[in-house]
């Protein structure tokens, strides 16, 4: 896959492609049809399948993501669009100058201009320009005088459509499966491995520590996880229990994300991993002493190594 960054810099090579248009933050089942119904279209115009995104996201952009709402950091969704197929993703830069196109100026100098676009798949609710005063019907216009066709694909899901804001719903409440379902993978938390405070060490369950960065915090408490290794000589697929929270039973403490891994023993200091959320086994609370903890994460972990028995990892 080839990622175009700069619009004013686009090869030759990277123009005409059939391209499916949106944010895909999850990049869930939603965004997928909407990536199928533009595959479907470069095959009948022997084209290259590609996706325009934006970064950073608009709500960002504007100042109203509040607390940290997003699904999948930018490489998150690099990969999992790799995965998919995709030849050519446009990251392109919500900036004042785009915020500021009309919907044809964003037609005309980005579509049909920079990406010489030859077809365009949105989502049915796909707004676009300046005050999100475009809709598809618009865009179809556009295209219609610029030289791409256009396809507003249907909302996914029986009954609610899936969303990003019902994906973070199953989050918020500690419900991963039902994240899950709607995505078509399991919710990931990637990063590279940071140091802690080696208290799991002590307690025979040394942790890899993530950030909880810019995505959003699901309900705190214990997860069966599945992990893939992505960098370093111990790179691979484990399985592990993870905990989510503030670890109460030692006073005070910012949010954090330690996963043990299994049947591990490595320096994975530095090292990128990936960690999917399969199943939440409890939620956090405070132990009264060391003990008690440790013979609860005992439990978990065999909870742990139940829970992931059943799943499949992806």
């Amino acid at each position: 896959m080839r990622i175009i960054r700069d619009r004013g810099r686009v090869g030759d090579e990277d123009r005409g492609a059939s391209v499916a248009l949106g944010n895909f933050d999850g990049v869930h089942h939603g965004h997928r049809a909407v990536i199928e119904r533009a595959r479907a279209r470069a095959s009948e115009l022997s084209a290259p399948l590609g996706v325009i995104t934006f970064e950073p996201h608009p709500r960002e952009f504007f100042g109203r993501a509040g607390e940290p709402f997003r699904l999948m950091s930018v490489d998150a969704k690099i990969h999992r669009l790799q995965k998919l197929g995709v030849e050519l993703l446009y990251i392109l830069e919500f900036n004042k100058d785009l915020s500021s196109m009309t919907a044809e100026e964003f037609a005309t100098d980005v579509l049909a201009g920079a990406y010489g676009v030859r077809h365009v798949s949105v989502g049915a609710d796909f707004r676009f320009g300046k005050g999100r005063s475009g809709d598809i019907a618009a865009l179809a216009s556009f295209g219609e005088k610029l030289g791409f066709t256009v396809e507003g694909v249907p909302l996914v899901g029986e009954g609610k459509p899936f969303s990003s804001t019902a994906i973070r719903e199953a989050l918020h409440e500690g419900r991963p499966q039902d994240a899950a379902a709607m995505l078509g993978h399991w919710h990931r938390i990637d990063g590279p491995v940071q140091s802690g405070d080696r208290r799991g060490r002590q307690l025979g369950y040394p942790t890899a520590n993530l950030a909880l960065g810019g995505t959003v915090n699901p309900a705190f408490g214990v997860y069966a996880v599945f992990v893939d290794v992505l960098t370093g000589p111990h790179a691979g697929n484990y399985q592990g229990v993870a905990s989510i929270g503030v670890r109460p039973t030692f006073g005070e403490n910012a949010p954090n994300f330690e996963v043990h891994i299994f049947d591990f023993e490595g320096d994975i200091y530095g090292q990128d991993i990936s960690v999917a959320l399969v199943s939440r086994l409890r939620p956090e609370r405070r132990f009264e002493n060391l003990e008690a903890l440790k013979a609860q994460m005992d439990a978990d972990a065999a909870a742990a190594r139940a829970a992931l028995a059943a799943a499949s990892a992806g």
